[in-house]
């Protein structure tokens, strides 16, 4: 079925010189493109069960800034911009922090006829998340309002919704400052921003009259749809405990079956339960069903293991009345006090290293489309960390999906952050929103833990113990756990504590242990000199370079002096379980001029030199060996060479000398599992001149070889990058596919490389991008986003799907051109169909579409035309000119000593 089948799509989206890979960037063509399943609501949806869901993203028109009866149906609109969803308001420039971001009411308006076929069914509209205070209308009938901007908004439409013309949804959301909802505190200071809008996916639910139930809608505690819960589990067999909530609003008694149906990933049947149905009119039944699994494939993070769960709910005579699917692992999870984490039984024998995360991404603030969670996800899988922090707040559906297929652990958050009010509202809306987030994310198979407390703040005793119940409450089974930090009052109700290590951070250590109690490091590695100025050895741009970067490396591998670092919780005992890195991605802030910028990766995603020591820390038996050199071999190198392996040996030979150096890992200090080799004093950048100069460039080179058991199992050869001549670009997709329908993205890189490919680090260029074709460029020149400059080698740009499947052509130049400018590259993108139905009005799309068309139609010829004329200008330049004066410096410059 489309909404989760694997498509093999050919996509030949770029196409790069060998000298590529040896750079350290780690691309592989021709890789099989990868289709993940994203649910809807909460599930994903089978053919003909008469539940049906439709893309309600496309083609609203929207205003910011508030507009007097905007919710009636006959507003004038036609002026209003034409957006799609997810939105987040405006285009934001990629250093956001300090209150750039606009706060206040912004107004969203759809148009649309009802897809045929649904008279007689029920239909809600279910909105993923609109920041702040919201109020949602459907042809000038207000249907809700809602407080907080992390969790579904629903809305029951079946009395109001017109079958014979056009609805129309209005929208008026506020991301403005209000205490009485969380996270209540003014963004001005926040260690995030509100960045406002309907910022995720927006469904349309189309199904039956008698139907499972929406738990986000229903409000029943412990019921509402569809609970998965487990018993006993083991290798030799498992129990899956299984609870469905249907409700009849039929005028007649429903009796039939509700069936539950385990399969494999591949569609095989592993068990089933029947139970028997009979619900008067207006009543609602809750079933609950056992499927016994005989030797289970259990979900661990090293192998995420999911199973799909069919549930259908059929009529006396056998047919489908309603029903879906959801993918689920099986899984135990239990803290055993001083005895630590038992995963599926076992003691989990490593500590479980990870990394909080906050939502935005550069430019687009919070609204990232379903395929960036994704790739959230797997990048921070790819650097080996096993557990996520939702910090501080629950985060897209898509992201939990991408959690549960990949691998990564989620610890989830009620949204707070250092904020108390003594209003009960306040303190009333906490608790809904614990709720609603344990209705929306209780089935999946990564969470690891619930958050229920706020974050960092001095709450009443009272408030811990009853977020506490509230859970238990909500989740009244097994493996469920409850986490709180080790300082904050009511901590005596948590069976998890955060602390760090008796080792770590001498001010902030665990100064006693209770055995009965499990602790992990909830934030780790950030390391200010005060909390005002915020300078810090952790807190590195690309753009500084490499010996910022490799300090901030070594800052959260093994500092020399006393910190909670990599090696830290590697040292720890059992019951101390790991800890979270603060953070992986440079994000915006409220309360600072300076963006966060401790991530391992940037706004953009791409990584800095720490990101390769977290990858280097993983089991090579479980990852595969890798081997990376953290050295450019530019002028300003440091002298000593580092080499990131996860081998037992690194063989480094020093082209320009002829050195071979071999480190063992035997030799390294304990600590961390792969500590990183240091080759002493062992660059020097005249050597390379004297070879250059001699025109025996091929002789500089370094070349790391990682060797386990006495083979050699991974190498790097790395060159020095020479003359700038040309751009290369990619597109930072993961092997996923681009879909149309206006609110899909992915980030194109552009790289200043030599002739050869090796990306010129020590590049201060503006990189313009032009796009033609089915898509768009996020920002302009207005926004200060295009043309972008040149950061450690690379520039980055946001390219937006348009409307409709087709190609999508990126070209990059660099500006001011010039005779010896590095010539400008060209990116061919294909767009695909998207997996669900989508609803909007065709006339304003056109209106859109037409405007789009004026912006970005500034690329002439195809892209072989433009690849043939970059040619012919290389043999001109390169093969001509550039001799020539080669020649002359040689016969009158200076001579090699």
């Amino acid at each position: 079925m489309r909404s989760y089948m694997l498509f093999k799509i050919k996509h030949p989206a770029w196409i790069l010189s060998a000298a590529f890979f040896l750079s350290g960037l780690h691309l592989t063509v021709a890789q099989q493109q990868v289709s993940p399943a994203f649910s809807t609501a909460g599930f994903y949806t089978i053919p003909e069960t008469g539940r049906e869901v439709f893309s309600m993203n496309p083609v609203w028109r929207f205003f910011r800034g508030d507009a007097a009866d905007a919710y009636r149906p006959d507003y004038a609109d036609t002026s209003w911009q034409v957006v799609h969803l997810p939105h987040g308001i405006e285009v934001l420039p990629e250093e956001a922090s300090g209150g750039v971001n606009y706060q206040g009411v912004a107004w969203y308006r759809k148009h649309f006829e009802v897809p045929e076929g649904l008279e007689g069914k029920k239909l809600f509209l279910h909105f993923e998340a609109i920041m702040g205070k919201s109020v949602i209308w459907l042809n000038g009938q207000e249907l809700n309002s809602h407080y907080g901007g992390y969790l579904p908004a629903v809305v029951d439409i079946t009395e109001f919704v017109n079958h014979d013309g056009y609805n129309v949804i209005a929208v008026k959301a506020d991301n403005s400052d209000d205490p009485e909802y969380p996270p209540g505190k003014p963004q001005d200071m926040l260690d995030f921003c509100y960045f406002g809008g309907i910022y995720r996916d927006c469904w349309l639910i189309a199904h039956n009259k008698t139907y499972i139930t929406d738990p986000n809608y229903d409000g029943i505690e412990a019921r509402g749809g569809l609970f998965i819960s487990f018993g006993q589990i083991s290798e030799q067999r498992a129990e899956v405990l299984l609870q469905l909530h249907i409700k009849n609003e039929l005028r007649q008694r429903f009796s039939g079956k509700a069936v539950f149906r385990l399969k494999t990933g591949d569609g095989q049947m592993v068990g089933q339960s029947v139970k028997r149905l009979g619900i008067s009119p207006g009543k609602d039944q809750t079933v609950s069903g056992r499927i016994e699994v005989i030797e289970p494939s259990l979900w661990l993070p090293e192998a995420p293991y999911l199973y799909n769960l069919e549930v259908l709910v059929l009529d006396a005579q056998g047919r489908p009345v309603d029903g879906y699917m959801q993918k689920t692992g099986i899984r135990s999870i239990e803290f055993r006090g001083s005895d630590g984490l038992w995963l599926n039984g076992k003691l989990y024998p490593q500590p479980l290293i990870g990394a909080n995360r906050h939502q935005d991404f550069a430019l687009i603030g919070n609204a990232l489309p379903n395929s960036v969670h994704w790739r959230d996800a797997k990048k921070l899988r790819d650097a080996g960390l096993k557990v996520v922090r939702n910090a501080h707040y629950p985060q897209d559906p898509a992201f939990m999906d991408a959690c549960d297929e990949l691998g990564l652990f989620v610890i989830v958050n009620t949204p707070g952050w250092q904020f108390w009010n003594e209003n009960p509202v306040f303190e009333e809306r906490i608790y809904q929103n614990i709720r609603d987030m344990i209705r929306r994310d209780r089935n999946h198979p990564c969470v690891l833990m619930w958050e229920p407390v706020l974050n960092e703040t001095w709450y009443p005793e009272h408030f811990a113990r009853n977020t506490r119940d509230l859970v238990l409450a909500e989740y009244p089974f097994r493996y469920c756990y409850t986490v709180c930090d080790a300082e904050a009052r009511g901590n005596e109700y948590f069976p998890v504590l955060y602390a760090h290590p008796r080792d770590g951070d001498a001010d902030r250590a665990l100064k006693h242990t209770d055995p009965s109690k499990t602790y992990f490091t909830r934030e780790w590695g950030d390391n200010v000199d005060d909390w005002n100025s915020h300078n810090s050895p952790s807190r590195v741009h690309r753009s500084w370079g490499e010996s910022a970067m490799l300090t901030q490396a070594q800052h959260y591998a093994h500092p020399p002096y006393t910190y909670t670092s990599l090696h830290t919780l590697y040292q720890t005992g059992r019951q101390h379980v790991g800890g979270c890195l603060w953070h992986p991605f440079d994000h915006n802030r409220g309360y600072h001029p300076d963006p966060f910028y401790g991530g391992i990766m940037d706004a953009f995603r791409q990584p800095k030199t720490s990101y390769h020591l977290f990858r280097s820390q993983q089991n090579p038996a479980e990852s595969g060996p890798m081997v990376y050199i953290a050295h450019e071999m530019t002028p300003f190198s440091p002298d000593d060479i580092t080499v990131y392996s996860n081998c037992e040996t690194v063989r480094l030979t020093i082209g320009a000398t002829g050195q071979v150096l071999e480190q063992d890992r035997t030799e390294k200090s304990a600590g961390l599992p792969y500590p990183p080799f240091v080759f002493k004093d062992s660059y020097r950048f005249m050597d390379d001149k004297v070879l250059a100069m001699d025109n025996q460039h091929v002789k500089v080179y370094l070349q790391a070889e990682g060797i386990i058991g006495g083979k050699v199992v991974a190498t790097q050869h790395k060159l020095p990058a020479r003359r700038p001549s040309r751009l290369l670009l990619r597109a930072d997709n993961e092997n996923m596919p681009l879909l149309a329908g206006g609110s899909d993205c992915v980030t194109v890189i552009a790289f200043v490389a030599d002739d050869y490919g090796n990306i010129k680090r020590l590049n201060n260029e503006d990189i313009l991008f032009e796009i033609a074709g089915e898509g768009s460029l996020i920002g302009n020149s207005q926004t200060g986003i295009n043309p972008a400059k040149v950061n450690w080698g690379t520039a980055a740009a946001l390219v937006r799907s348009g409307l409709n499947p087709g190609t999508i052509i990126v070209k990059a130049s660099v500006i001011p051109s010039g005779g010896h400018k590095p010539l400008s590259a060209i990116l061919e993108i294909k767009t695909y169909e998207p997996y669900h139905r989508q609803v909007f009005d065709q006339q304003t799309a056109g209106m859109q579409k037409s405007r789009q068309d004026t912006v970005n139609s500034n690329i002439d010829g195809t892209r072989e035309e433009l690849q043939l004329e970059n040619e012919r200008l290389r043999r001109e330049l390169n093969l001509i000119k550039l001799k020539e004066v080669e020649r002359q410096q040689k016969e009158f410059g200076e001579k090699p000593e």
